[in-house]
């Protein structure tokens, strides 16, 4: 013991000479000045390689002090072992050095070697140094950095130590897996106390069961967020998906986990639902989801939830029958409706393609004395008359329809498609989750009055029309020459017989009209549950707003892929109509037009002699120029809207 105090008591006093020497900035007695190019590592460990080398931070010398101890043996097995000592402390310009040194820059080092610039044993064209860098970038932009000067701000070297910067694999690491709680603990001592109460922390302690979650797994090394930030949020979940990946990709097939992901703070979040350091196993009475405490953590949200609530499936794994058999057929049956309607219906739309440009004439050109056989461009037909074929109204209509749709899709696939990079930029752009709620709302409102709005108006016109055959040519219910017909269109296809000759209305289009009916009652019914689901919750079973979930999504995906597809194709993309139909614009077809398309009705008609009360002027030049413009936009928006579909449906999938 008294040897140890002699050491301890000879460390002071070197220090004390130290401090002197450099207060008046000149060397110890007996020491020679050293300058910066002579200065060698032996030279620094002469007083830091020293046990018990510190300096005194109180005042006159007293206590508490601070070490300055090195150890050059760990120093050199550290990464930063090829360093020189003013590699790092720049600012030293001779020994013995000024008293005061500045602060290393670890942070504008690291970076420096993205750039090349780092000192040049930095082996800054390798990959971990890339990593490095961008680990670095990440920890400036993290509440550690942000809150610089901050009581609880944490340096680099509060984490990796300022001279044994091992590895993180490294067992003896500071900042190795099973280490990180420790060092972490300076700062949070209570998040640690109750870590170690958890499923996570207890698990250290047996490490015979498997590895388990430590403070770097959850909440990363470099990326840490302000508590309750969206950022935070979305870096734990995706940090826990590391361990639990089946668990974080279904809880973002729920209502929870999509809008939790996009910034909603009023939906629950994995922390709502799992006490973010004090996680117990779900049969565990202390956990928050356990059957004794489920419907108390559920009426946290749901006030008026009722018992059978607690049915709700946090994590709606449709692939998973025995836990959520409802799920699961339903995924099966609306999936498998999904792949049969866009089997039969883009296999149509090819073949229509196919066979039209097969069909067109072929016509010669000469190009620089040579003669080509071609086949000839769309007719445009300049009868000098237009026949009326939607009034005012039903544009309107058609108006109200498109601009809902859209609106709904591009708010709508945003959801279902959350943690894609694209989702992510329209909900900022769109002010947030609230804002778009709004939005997303208010457009549902609208397509749900124009769908069923029309379809009151037409029953009540043709209620007061006594002699309207409901399965005549001029209704909208199928009938059996759409059969017919339909049968015609594929022996067309291939080139077994005449294209069939249609009436008011095609078999394609009653699909297209009653096909929107369809998604309404499916989409509107789920879509009301989910509104109104404080209500709902009084008496429906949790797992019926899975279903809603599941059931919106999907008829909605399948409305994307038909209406921006089929529709745009038969009525727009086929090449006698391409590349814009302005019918529904302007409400009016040429004459010569309306004949070749619908040979039947112009007939009717025409032996009927009720044509004239049809015909009317031709839309003006600049009407037409509007129309174009018009159109053209909204089928660009429906394209737009179509593609980022696509991208999410290949990034995640649809259940």
């Amino acid at each position: 013991m008294k040897r140890l105090y002699l050491r301890f008591a000879a460390g002071c006093l070197l220090a004390a000479f130290v401090i002197l020497a450099q207060a008046a900035d000149k060397p110890l007695p007996g020491e020679k000045r050293i300058a910066r190019e002579d200065i060698q590592e032996s030279d620094c460990l002469g007083c830091h390689g020293q046990k018990g080398f510190a300096v005194p931070q109180g005042e006159h010398g007293a206590p508490p002090y601070r070490p300055l101890h090195v150890d050059g043996g760990m120093l050199h097995q550290s990464v930063h072992g090829k360093y020189s000592c003013l590699d790092c402390h720049s600012d030293i310009e001779a020994l013995p050095h000024k008293k005061d040194l500045e602060t290393v820059d670890c942070v504008g080092c690291h970076i420096k070697q993205g750039e090349g610039t780092a000192p040049e044993r930095a082996p800054w064209l390798h990959s971990d140094s890339l990593n490095i860098v961008i680990q670095t970038r990440q920890y400036t932009h993290s509440v550690h950095a942000q809150k610089k000067g901050a009581k609880n701000n944490a340096s680099c070297a509060d984490c990796h130590t300022a001279h044994y910067v091992l590895p993180s694999s490294d067992p003896r690491s500071t900042t190795h897996k099973l280490n990180s709680p420790e060092t972490c603990c300076h700062c949070h001592e209570k998040e640690l106390a109750e870590y170690q109460q958890s499923i996570h922390g207890a698990s250290l302690k047996t490490p015979w069961k498997g590895e388990s979650a430590t403070c770097t797994d959850c909440h990363s090394a470099h990326q840490i967020a302000e508590a309750g930030a969206l950022s935070a949020h979305r870096v734990i979940v995706e940090e826990c998906g590391s361990c639990h990946d089946k668990e974080v990709r279904s809880n973002k097939a729920t209502t929870h986990g999509q809008l939790a992901w996009l910034g909603d703070k009023d939906v629950a979040q994995c922390k709502d639902c799992h006490d973010p350091h004090n996680t117990h196993k779900i049969d565990d009475p202390a956990s928050l989801v356990s059957e004794e405490k489920r419907l108390e953590t559920c009426r946290k949200c749901h006030e008026d939830a009722g018992p059978d609530f607690i049915k709700f499936r946090a994590h709606a794994d449709v692939g998973d029958f025995e836990r959520n058999p409802e799920l699961w057929w339903l995924g099966r049956i609306m999936v498998g409706i999904i792949i049969l309607t866009l089997i039969f219906f883009y296999s149509h739309s090819m073949l229509w393609f196919w066979r039209e440009l097969k069909s067109r004439p072929y016509e010669w050109v000469t190009v620089d004395g040579k003669r080509y056989r071609v086949r000839t461009k769309r007719v445009k037909h300049h009868s000098g008359k237009a026949f009326r074929r939607f009034s005012w109204q039903w544009r309107l209509n058609h108006w109200a329809l498109a601009l809902s749709v859209l609106t709904l899709v591009l708010t709508g696939m945003v959801v279902m498609f959350p943690d894609t990079a694209w989702a992510t930029a329209i909900i900022d752009f769109l002010g947030g989750p609230r804002a778009f709620g709004y939005i997303h709302r208010t457009a549902a409102v609208v397509f749900l009055f124009a769908v069923f709005g029309h379809g009151l108006a037409v029953i009540w016109r043709v209620t007061r029309d006594r002699d309207f055959d409901w399965f005549g040519p001029d209704s909208l219910l199928p009938r059996k020459k759409d059969w017919e017909d339909m049968k015609a269109q594929f022996k067309w296809f291939f080139g077994k017989g005449e294209p069939p000759r249609f009436d008011r209305w095609t078999y394609w289009e009653k699909f297209d009209y009653w096909a929107v009916y369809w998604g309404a009652f499916i989409i509107g019914l789920s879509g009301i549950i989910l509104w109104f689901s404080p209500f709902f919750s009084r008496f429906l079973p949790g797992w019926a707003f899975n279903l809603a979930t599941l059931a919106h999504g999907l008829e909605a995906f399948l409305a994307v892929m038909t209406l921006f597809v089929v529709h745009f194709f038969n009525n727009h993309f086929r090449p006698s109509k391409f590349p814009l139909d302005r019918v529904m614009f302007t409400g009016r077809w040429d004459l010569e037009e309306f004949k070749e398309e619908r040979p039947e009705h112009y007939k009717r008609l025409k032996e009927s002699g009720e044509l004239e009360k049809y015909l009317e002027e031709p839309p003006s030049k600049e009407f037409e120029t509007v129309s174009y413009a018009l159109g053209f936009t909204l089928l660009g928006f429906g394209l737009f809207l179509l593609v980022l579909v696509i991208i999410g449906f290949f990034h995640r999938g649809l259940v």
